[in-house]
This record gives structure tokens, C-alpha cells and sequence, in this order.
């Protein structure tokens, strides 16, 4: 690497020091990770009692808001399959193209709102604008069951979809600030398998909702208001108590910071930078991972417009109102247990990511292939059928801590991220078209189309894992690279005095390129 790329990365002045016989930079502050001022001048090695203690008091704290929160936005995305039985489709007078698009607009407005949410999740504090945009949520909400047509429906749809863009980007990025790699893994898979949770619990309310006998208000605005209630309560929770970052977390003391960001060293990914690099978002642009993660994410989520189908899909296997809002319920419960085994495995075996999501994907063609060729008299055996479609939700939950933690640079993870969930949104956005009138009630075209995006993710896991795979080789065949080894920063010392101390590779905000001591986890 010459000297024009080195300054890239840490500008400032550039003394040779003879007897040292190596060359020291004297980095700007903007330039390193926040955590460095906790991090450097402190190479000792943290005991790991006190590490795991520190790890618990984390997630005792920021866990169950996660958590919270995740249910409760998956909640209110359903509560338009759910309303679908409850009457929103008689009562606003919508057709089932119109139908169709108010599931689209969500994902195209998460769509155009994903790169400025990253940006501001970037600029801003993490926690406090989630926060604000789960305010707002919630009021557009509870403005549901003020509309009585298309229109209205639509305008609400696009605020939801623009606020939600804040939220999975956030938790990426928090989880990566608190946990190691292999926590990383089991923690995301601990929100998202709150997906599940809140199809069970807005089955329940839905339940709840239809015997509710009111002349003003039907059971589909009674859903909406009390959902967008809880998701008022949620906002003002995460307000108070979530921290933005392990630097200016309220439940630790300056101690226990300096160790929660000690164990986050061996990620090689550092905390975060407020300081946006162009030349990182230019990488990650360039970066062959970067778009064979979006590829996946794009394939994966087109199965996922079964989200606002899936109830009425088991309608037309037979069921009643009263049974399809039950039967709702075990969906939910096949994505727990499956993605909660999923990320286990994942954890407990090493560099076994690929091949867990590769092995959760086969129920879901095995499930695809019974909704297509059983009889259509067999309503329990469709029905099992469909909810064996439901077990790959595990492999995007995988692809979604994976590329956080294969991914370095905090501008570079912003812009990742911010692809692949574009991404997502582009196979949501797409997929509910492939649902027309022509196909019922069998919907094989849609069926088929959901066969493909399986098998084609299926392979793209498996792709993902040679390139990473072959780069490690390649990297443990090169010297050691040591143009970071030596780089200072000015700060405060005890006595009043500006001292010059040295940061830590892992906290000079570099990517997963420029840091040759990388390894891609697979």
C-alpha cells in the first residue's frame, strides 16, 4: 500500500522515527472509532468473568427492548393480512389489485427512506431517532382506522414503510456494537425470531378484535388502534431507557465500558464513526459480497408477500374466519422454533452459516411441492404444507448477522446494510403482483415462483461461502501487512497534560479490505 492510501485512512502529519526503523501517523480523531478514547493505552487483558458479567447486564438491558420492539413492528405489518378477515377489504371498498399494492407501497416507501435512515442512523444518536420513528408509527397506525378508502390506506402504508427503514438497519448496527461475532449470530436471531411471537399475539388480538361488538368501530380499526397503542408505549420505553452506542450507555460505568468494547476487539469492526467516508461507501459499491448478499436478500423476500396471504390463503383451504385467525398462530410458532434452532446451530458449529441456511431452506421446497400437487380436498395436508414454508425464514435471519460481521468500516457496514435492505424491500415490493385473481384458488404460478427464489438461494449461500472462503486463504498466504501497526492519537491525560497514545487496529475504523488481518467468519 503507498503512502497516498495510508493517509486516507488516518491523515495527519507523518514523522520518521530512525530508531524505531517504522513509520507512526498521528491520526485525526474524527478518523478513528468513538470506542477508541476508551480503548487505547489499555492493552490488558480483561478477565473473562468480568467480560461475561458485563455481557449479561447488556442484555438484561437492551435485549428485551429489542426484542419488544421487533415484535411490535412485525405486529403492525401483519395487521393488514390480519385485517383482511376482519373486514378492511368491505369496509374501504378495495379491490384485490389495491389490495395487493398496499402491501407494495410499504416496501417501495422502505424503499426510497432506506439509505437516508442509514445516513441518519449514522449522523444521529442510534436509540433516540428509532425512537422518533416509532412515534411516528405509531400514530400513523392508529390513523388506519380513520380511512375509509384506498387513498387514505395508501398515504398511512408509505409513512409505515418510511419509518420502518430505521428500524432492522439500527439493530444491525447496535448488535455489532455490543456483540462479539458468534453473540451476534444468536442475538439476531433472538429479535427476529420475535416475528413469529407477534404472529401469534396479533392472531390472538385479531381473535380478540372479531368479538368485539361495537356500532362505530369495526373489529379491523379496533386492531389497529390497540396495536398502535402498544406501539406508543414501545417509542416512549426505547426513548428513556435504549442506549445509542457502549461509549454513552447510562447502565454502564467507565469501566465496565472500557470492557464491553474490549470484547468486541477480536470482531476487528470497532464501535462506530459519526464521520462519513466516501471512499468506504465506494468499497462497499465495489465489494462482489455486498451484491451477492442483495441477490439473496432480493430472492429470499419475494416468499415473503405470503405475509398478507398466508391467512387468505387458509381461508380458501376451507377454514372459517373464526379457525384462519387461530390457525395464524402455528405460523408464528414454526418461525420461533426454526429460527431459534437455526441460529443455535449456527453459533455452537463453527463457520457452519451456509450450510445451516442451505439445510433450513429444503422444508420449505418440500412444502412448495405439496401445495402443488396435493389433492385439494386435503385442507390439513396443504395446511402443514404451508407452514413447512415457513422454516427458511431462518436462512435470511443467518444472511443478516453474517454480513454484519463479514463487513468492516462504519460507513462501509452503513452502506451494506442499506443495499441489502433495499434489496429486501425490492422483493417485497415485487412479489405481491405475482397473487392475481386468475391463479385462484390453487396459485400455482406464485407457488412455482417461490420454488425458484428457494433453490436460487440455496446456491447463492453456498456461492457466498467459496468467495469468502478463498479470500481467508488467500490472506493467511500474505505477510503481515503492517502499515496500521504503529498509529497515535492526542488526548487529556490524568494530569491536564496532552499525551499521545497509541490506537489499536481494530479501533481505526477500518474496513474489511484495508485490514489484512481479517477473517471473514463463514
Amino acid at each position: 500500500m503507498d503512502m497516498s492510501e495510508k493517509r486516507d485512512v488516518v491523515e495527519g502529519s507523518v514523522e520518521h522515527e530512525e530508531r524505531m526503523h517504522h513509520i507512526k501517523f498521528s491520526a485525526k480523531l474524527n478518523e478513528v472509532d468513538t470506542a477508541a478514547k476508551f480503548a487505547v493505552g489499555d492493552g490488558a487483558e480483561i478477565d473473562p468473568k468480568e467480560a461475561l458479567r458485563v455481557r449479561r447486564k447488556i442484555d438484561i438491558h437492551i435485549l428485551p427492548l429489542m426484542c419488544i420492539l421487533y415484535w411490535v413492528q412485525f405486529m403492525d405489518k401483519t395487521t393488514l393480512g390480519s385485517s383482511a378477515i376482519l373486514g378492511i377489504r368491505e369496509a374501504n371498498h378495495l379491490t384485490n389489485n389495491q389490495y395487493n399494492w398496499l402491501g407494495t407501497i410499504f416496501y417501495l416507501s422502505y424503499l426510497v427512506f432506506e439509505y437516508p435512515q442509514n445516513l441518519a442512523l449514522q449522523r444521529f444518536p442510534v436509540g433516540k431517532w428509532m425512537s422518533l420513528n416509532i412515534f411516528v408509527w405509531s400514530v400513523a397506525l392508529c390513523t388506519h382506522a380513520a380511512c375509509h378508502n384506498f387513498a387514505g390506506l395508501f398515504i398511512v402504508r408509505i409513512i409505515l414503510g418510511m419509518c420502518e427503514g430505521s428500524i432492522t438497519a439500527g439493530f444491525l448496527i447496535v448488535s455489532s456494537m455490543f456483540y462479539t461475532r458468534t453473540e451476534q449470530t444468536l442475538r439476531v436471531g433472538y429479535w427476529f425470531l420475535m416475528n413469529g411471537t407477534a404472529q401469534i399475539i396479533i392472531g390472538f388480538l385479531a381473535f380478540g378484535a372479531l368479538h368485539i361488538k361495537t356500532t362505530s368501530v369495526q373489529p379491523w380499526q379496533w386492531l389497529m388502534i390497540i396495536t398502535g397503542l402498544i406501539t406508543f408505549a414501545t417509542s416512549i420505553a426505547f426513548w428513556v431507557f435504549f442506549p445509542d452506542s457502549p461509549t454513552n450507555a447510562w447502565f454502564l460505568s467507565d469501566q465496565e465500558k472500557r470492557i464491553a468494547i474490549q470484547r468486541i476487539k477480536k470482531n476487528q469492526t470497532g464501535v462506530e464513526n459519526k464521520h462519513f467516508k466516501k471512499e468506504q461507501m465506494v468499497e462497499a459499491l465495489l465489494d462482489p459480497k455486498t451484491w451477492l448478499f442483495a441477490l439473496f436478500s432480493a430472492l429470499d423476500n419475494v416468499p415473503n408477500s405470503l405475509t398478507n396471504q398466508r391467512l387468505i390463503i387458509e381461508m380458501s383451504f376451507g377454514f372459517n374466519n373464526l379457525q384462519t385467525t387461530l390457525l395464524g398462530c402455528v405460523d408464528g410458532l414454526v418461525e420461533i422454533v426454526t429460527i431459534w434452532t437455526g441460529v443455535t446451530l449456527a453459533a455452537r458449529i463453527p463457520n457452519s452459516r451456509a450450510y445451516v441456511a442451505f439445510i433450513y431452506f429444503i422444508p420449505n421446497l418440500l412444502g412448495v411441492f405439496l401445495i402443488n400437487f396435493l389433492p385439494w380436498s386435503d385442507k390439513v395436508g396443504l395446511l402443514f404444507a404451508q407452514w413447512l414454508t415457513g422454516v427458511g425464514t431462518t436462512g435470511f435471519v443467518l444472511s443478516l448477522s453474517w454480513l454484519s460481521t463479514v463487513t468492516a468500516g462504519h460507513t462501509k457496514r452503513i452502506t451494506t446494510n442499506t443495499i441489502m435492505l433495499c434489496a429486501y424491500c425490492i422483493g417485497n415490493a415485487a412479489a405481491p403482483f405475482m397473487w392475481q385473481e386468475k391463479y385462484k384458488p390453487r396459485n400455482h404460478v406464485p407457488w412455482i415462483i417461490i420454488g425458484i427464489c428457494y433453490t436460487s438461494c440455496m446456491a447463492l449461500v453456498m456461492t457466498i461461502r467459496f468467495v469468502l472462503n478463498r479470500e481467508n486463504k488467500k490472506r493467511d498466504m500474505e505477510p503481515h501487512d503492517d502499515t496500521y501497526d504503529d498509529v497515535y492519537i492526542e488526548r487529556m491525560g490524568p494530569e491536564g497534560k496532552t499525551e499521545e497514545v497509541k490506537v489499536e487496529k481494530e479501533f481505526l475504523d477500518l474496513t474489511d479490505r484495508q485490514n489484512r488481518d481479517f477473517r471473514y467468519v463463514l
